[in-house]
């Protein structure tokens, strides 16, 4: 009896572990974001999604694991030759993520390192179509360049190439003097240009304002001789108005003013004939008669 005991406990105790066995080889639970690739007999079998799988023990198995969120890979920096034949040193960053992981299981033996050897490679050719002040204006163009190559040639990795940022270009350190002279050069330039620029306005300011202090003396000028001739012009009215005041209480009548300019014109007229002797004897003019 105690000897078959054993025995039963023993073949339960088998049973159990090859229970335990068959259950963490054949019960997957794939977390969230993630894809795990199941190959059966050593051919590929199925993809994994995230949550409580089964899968067949010791016939299945799992044969790769990829993560299904945005990755960040840091390319290694490299010098890079520009089209004015100036090399440059370059690095950036790589964002990729895997949106089929049976190509990125079996398109390529390293779907990073192919990655990162093209960003590099595209980089290159890239960077070699431009010249040195180009690049650090047309970082998105370059940025925009490496994603679109990659992007093309990584459909067959199961890879999408979402962008990539250059983070530094460092050019020689002669280049960088060269550069800040150059960069001074400017600086002082556009100084001398607004020092011009402002001497210029200040010489016009100076002649517009001598104009207008010119145009509004002569207004001035001019009305005050409009204002001076407008008071003589009163002035001699009002002598005028006051002599003939005056004079009116000792004037004649018209008509006897008249009658006497014809009487003297008329005895003007008969001296003119008179004979000279008849002159030198009277010696005085005939005294006009007023009738």
């Amino acid at each position: 009896m105690p000897i078959e005991i054993t025995g039963f406990l023993i073949l339960s105790l088998i049973i159990v572990l090859v229970a335990v066995v068959f259950a963490s080889q054949g019960i997957k639970v794939v977390p969230q974001q993630t894809a795990w690739v199941v190959e059966r007999l050593g051919k590929f079998h199925a993809v994994l999604s995230p949550g409580l799988n089964f899968i067949i023990p010791f016939i299945d198995r799992v044969a790769y694991r990829h993560s299904l969120k945005e990755i960040p890979l840091d390319t290694p920096s490299q010098v890079c030759i520009t089209r004015d034949n100036t090399q440059l040193t370059v690095d950036g960053v790589l964002f990729f993520q895997v949106t089929d992981p049976q190509r990125a299981s079996y398109g390529t033996s390293n779907y990073i390192i192919a990655v990162t050897q093209l960003a590099q490679t595209t980089l290159r050719s890239v960077v070699g179509k431009m010249e040195l002040d180009k690049t650090f204006e047309e970082r998105d163009l370059i940025n925009k360049s490496v994603v679109s190559a990659i992007d093309e040639a990584a459909l067959n990795w199961g890879v999408k190439v979402l962008r990539y940022e250059i983070k530094d270009l460092t050019p020689p350190a002669v280049i960088l003097q060269a550069m800040q002279q150059q960069i001074t050069a400017e600086r002082e330039k556009r100084a001398v240009v607004a020092a011009s620029e402002g001497r210029k306005l200040e010489q016009i300011n100076l002649a517009t304002g001598a104009r207008e202090a010119a145009i509004a003396q002569s207004e001035g000028d001019k009305q005050a001789e409009i204002n001076k001739a407008e008071g003589q012009a009163a002035a001699t009215l009002a002598i005028a108005t006051a002599t003939a005041e005056a004079l009116r209480p000792l004037a004649v009548s018209e008509a006897a003013l008249l009658k006497l300019l014809r009487l003297l014109a008329a005895q003007l007229r008969s001296a003119c004939r008179w004979p000279k002797s008849m002159l030198q004897r009277s010696g005085s003019w005939p005294a006009p008669t007023i009738r």
